[in-house]
C-alpha cells in the first residue's frame, strides 16, 4: 500500500498600498520634509506642461475629489485646483521594492516578484509547528510598516490566484483570507470584471451570456465555456472555481543572510520555554541554509521585550557551518546572555539569523586534516531530516526537544 501525502500550500500575495505615492512620501520624510503627502491632495504624474501627462498614483484625499489613476493631470487640476503634483522616481521605487523583498527573504526563499509593488510568497515549508499563517502574515505586515514606513495588503490562500484575489479586498493595510470554503461568500458575489484574466473585451461577451458575477461563471458548464472562449475559457472557469496549481516561481538568487523570528502567543519569561522556540527557529533556519547549499559564519539572536525594547547579540563562528546542532548551541549561549540582561522583563519576540554566508563549494577539507566523526554524524542526521521534510512536509519530522514548541504554542492560543 502506497501512502500519498498531499501538502496544503500556504501562499501570501503581498501588494504595496498606493506604492508610487507611498514610496515618494517615505523618501521625502526621510529627507527632512515635514508634510506627509499621503495626507494631502497629491498625485504622482508627469509634467503638467505636457498635456499628455497622466495621474500615476493619488493620495486618499485626492481620491475624495474624484481624481482617478490614468486620467490626464489637466482634468485632475480641474477637479482639485490645490492638488500637488510630484514627479515619478523609479530609482526610489526600485530601492523600496528591493528593501521589501529583502525583508521577505527572512521568511522564505520562495518569492515570485510579479511587479515592482507586488509579489507572491510560498510559506508552506517555512512555518514552525503550530504557527498560524495569519499570525505570520501579520508579523510580515508589521515589520514592513515599522522598518520601511509604508503599508501593504496581504492575501492568504492555498494558491496564488486566490491569494491575489484576497489581497484586492478592502484596503489599505489589511490582511484577508480566501480559502476554498470561503469562495461562495467572499468571491462569487463579486462582479465578473473582478476575476483575474477577465479583460475589457471579455466582460461584455460574458454578460451577454447572463454571466455578471464570478459565481455565475463558476456554476456554468466548463465544456460550454471552453467552446466559446478556448484556452481562456478554461482558465477563467477554473479561476472562478478557485482552481490554480501554478507554483511560486522563485528567482534563483543566493541570499546574503537567512533568518526567522516569531512573535510569541503570550509574553514569556521562562528560559526553558524560550529554548524550545529557539531550537525550532534554528531548525528552520538551518534547513533553509542547507537547501541553498550554503554555510554560515555568523549567528545572531534577537529578542523584543514586552516593553518593546529590542536587544541582539551575534557571534562569529570558528568555522562556517550549516549544522543545526552547532548553530543552536551558539544561539543558546547568545540567548542566555540576552535573557540575563532583561531582568524582570518578559519576551514577546524571538529571532535567529545567520549571516556572512558562503557556498559550500568554497570550503574544502585539507588532505591532512582529520575528519571530525561527530560532525560527519551530524551532517548525515541533518541530511536525513531534510530529505524527509522535503518529501513529506516540513512538519513531518521534528527534532528531540522541539516537540514541546507545538504544545507551547497551541496551549496558549
Amino acid at each position: 500500500m502506497i501512502l500519498v501525502i498531499i501538502m496544503e500550500r500556504f501562499i501570501l500575495h503581498i501588494d504595496v498600498n498606493n506604492a508610487f505615492l507611498s514610496w515618494t512620501a517615505v523618501e521625502r520624510l526621510k529627507n527632512g520634509e515635514t508634510v506627509d503627502i499621503r495626507t494631502i491632495p497629491a498625485v504622482i504624474g508627469g509634467s503638467e506642461e505636457d498635456r499628455r501627462g497622466i495621474v500615476l498614483a493619488k493620495s486618499p484625499v485626492a481620491k475624495q475629489f474624484g481624481i482617478k489613476t490614468g486620467e490626464p493631470l489637466y482634468f485632475a487640476r480641474k477637479k482639485c485646483p490645490q492638488i500637488q503634483v510630484f514627479a515619478s522616481d523609479f530609482r526610489t521605487y526600485r530601492k523600496y521594492s528591493n528593501q521589501m523583498i529583502e525583508i521577505l527573504k527572512e521568511y522564505t526563499d520562495q518569492i515570485e516578484q510579479l511587479s515592482i509593488d507586488e509579489c507572491s510568497i510560498d510559506l508552506t515549508n517555512f512555518l514552525m509547528n503550530g504557527e498560524k499563517i495569519e499570525d505570520k502574515a501579520k508579523q510580515i505586515s508589521t515589520e514592513i510598516k515599522e522598518k520601511l514606513g509604508f503599508t501593504v495588503n496581504i492575501g492568504i490562500a492555498h494558491n496564488k490566484m486566490l491569494a491575489k484575489m484576497a489581497s484586492d479586498f478592502e484596503k489599505p493595510d489589511k490582511i484577508h483570507t480566501l480559502y476554498e470554503n470561503e469562495i461562495p461568500t467572499k468571491m462569487w458575489p463579486l462582479p465578473i470584471s473582478d476575476l483575474l484574466m477577465v479583460g475589457r473585451r471579455t466582460i461584455p461577451k460574458l454578460e451577454k451570456l447572463g454571466i455578471k458575477t464570478i459565481g455565475d461563471l463558476a456554476k456554468r458548464n466548463e465544456t460550454d465555456i471552453i467552446k466559446r472562449f478556448g484556452k481562456l475559457g478554461k482558465t477563467i472557469w477554473e479561476y472562478a472555481n478557485g482552481i490554480d496549481n501554478s507554483p511560486v516561481q522563485a528567482r534563483d538568487e543566493k541570499p546574503k543572510g537567512i533568518g526567522n523570528s516569531v512573535t510569541l502567543p503570550h509574553d514569556e519569561d521562562k528560559i526553558e520555554k524560550l529554548d524550545e522556540v529557539l531550537l525550532a527557529l534554528c531548525d528552520q533556519v538551518t534547513y533553509r541554509l542547507r537547501r541553498q547549499s550554503m554555510l554560515a559564519n555568523v549567528v545572531n539572536v534577537q529578542i523584543k521585550t514586552n516593553t518593546f525594547d529590542t536587544y541582539s547579540h551575534q557571534r562569529k563562528l570558528e568555522e562556517a557551518t550549516d549544522s543545526t546542532k552547532y548553530i543552536f548551541s551558539v544561539a543558546k549561549e547568545l540567548l542566555d546572555k540576552l535573557y540575563k540582561s532583561t531582568t524582570n522583563k518578559k519576551i514577546r519576540l524571538l529571532g535567529v539569523r545567520v549571516d556572512n554566508l558562503i557556498d559550500k563549494e568554497e570550503i574544502q577539507l585539507s588532505l591532512f586534516s582529520q575528519v571530525d566523526k561527530d560532525k560527519e554524524k551530524q551532517k548525515k542526521l541533518d541530511s536525513t531530516v531534510d530529505i524527509l521534510k522535503q518529501k513529506y512536509g516540513y512538519d513531518s519530522i521534528t527534532r528531540a526537544g522541539k516537540m514541546n514548541i507545538n504544545k507551547f504554542i497551541r496551549l496558549k492560543d
